[in-house]
């Protein structure tokens, strides 16, 4: 009696709880925000870190040896072309200079006495009144007089230009640095001086751009020459330090022709206009730019893809309305799209919120964007 009494309570207790089980309700299909996975044109865009430079930079040397008189500038300030920057004492140059017009006075006088006795002696020569041998002396006095004052007349010329470069002034538009040299102290080639300071031309200015090699062989396409790289980078855009976007666009100008033996990346040089002179040299800048011709690849919203414990995965919507957990490969992100390069075919639906209520095999309604 007793041995089939727990059996029997076993199995009524069993069949209570089936009974309970089967009466509870079941959880109601999830309400998940989904988006297609569509293949879009997506560029390869690249973020650079780098400070921008002048265009080119101008050194200014004096090119004669003298005392500094002046300097006719402020440091830092913007200067123009042609203007007055340093004088030099151009006492000694000058006076090598009236040493050289004395010269070549004397020069002259001597070209002139030896034209005249030349004149004379032509026609005499024609009558047999002087001897061929003296018409050959007046003849060769006449050529060295007159070779005399042709070099002189470039002695001159030369001691009036080092007069002359005793005024320095500015080869070009820019920003003039500051000098280290001071009013007294002799300057000029062979002296502590022999550079004064230099000025920025700062109508355009430059960013070094490194791409490494793996992505410039990959993105590049097909390029007749490594060093021309025209075309390479497009949509280049230029961000401030304050998170502000430069308003023009940048070009390509050259590729430096080195590739960096430690980094392994080719550096392109890109310029920006700056005619407001809002950019300074030495300025932190980030540029942005689109690497090669744009490509197809499968994309979806940013928002679709978890990443957690360095897995990338979606949710993806099957046809009966269960979601499955896949993994993906994703490539680069363009605005809010996201470039998946394996997992993931165009066509299929995947959730775009609600995931950390999600499990494998779950019911959902999906809502379209």
């Amino acid at each position: 009696m007793n041995r089939l009494f727990l059996p029997i309570c076993l199995l009524a207790a069993l069949a209570a709880g089936c009974k309970k089980h089967a009466a509870r309700p079941q959880m109601p299909p999830l309400r998940v925000e989904v988006a297609q996975a569509v293949v879009d044109s997506i560029p390869n865009r690249m973020s650079f870190i780098g400070t921008l430079s002048s265009n080119f930079d101008a050194v200014i040397q004096p090119r004669v040896n003298g005392y500094l008189t002046s300097k006719q500038y402020d440091n830092g300030m913007p200067v123009r072309k042609g203007q007055l920057l340093f004088t030099l004492d151009p006492a000694q140059l000058s006076t090598t200079r009236l040493a050289a017009q004395a010269a070549l006075e004397s020069a002259r006088a001597q070209l002139s006495e030896a034209k005249n006795n030349y004149d004379r002696a032509v026609p005499l020569a024609r009558i047999n009144a002087i001897s061929q041998v003296q018409l050959d002396q007046y003849t060769a006095q006449y050529k060295a007089a007159l070779a005399s004052v042709r070099s002189t007349e470039q002695t001159l010329r030369a001691a009036e230009l080092n007069v002359g470069y005793t005024e320095l002034r500015s080869p070009i538009d820019g920003i003039i640095e500051h000098t280290a040299a001071h009013v007294g102290d002799y300057v000029g080639p062979g002296t502590q001086f022999n550079v004064l300071t230099t000025v920025s031309n700062i109508d355009t200015m430059t960013v070094d751009v490194a791409i490494p090699m793996s992505q410039y062989l990959r993105f590049g396409g097909t390029r007749s020459s490594i060093y021309d790289n025209e075309g390479l980078l497009s949509d280049i855009r230029l961000t401030l330090a304050d998170g502000t976007q430069y308003p023009y666009e940048g070009l390509y100008d050259y590729t430096r022709k080195d590739i960096s033996n430690t980094t392994g990346t080719i550096v392109v040089v890109v310029m920006f206009p700056n005619p407001e002179q809002s950019l300074k040299p030495g300025q932190f800048a980030r540029v942005a730019a689109n690497l090669g011709p744009v490509r197809g690849c499968v994309v979806v919203p940013q928002q679709s893809v978890s990443q957690t414990q360095n897995i990338d995965a979606v949710w993806v919507v099957e046809p009966d309305s269960t979601v499955r957990y896949r993994r993906v490969t994703p490539g680069e992100t363009y605005g809010d799209a996201w470039c998946i390069q394996q997992g993931l075919s165009p066509g299929e639906w995947v959730v775009v919120s609600g995931q950390m209520k999600l499990h494998d095999g779950s019911k959902v309604i999906p809502l379209k964007r």
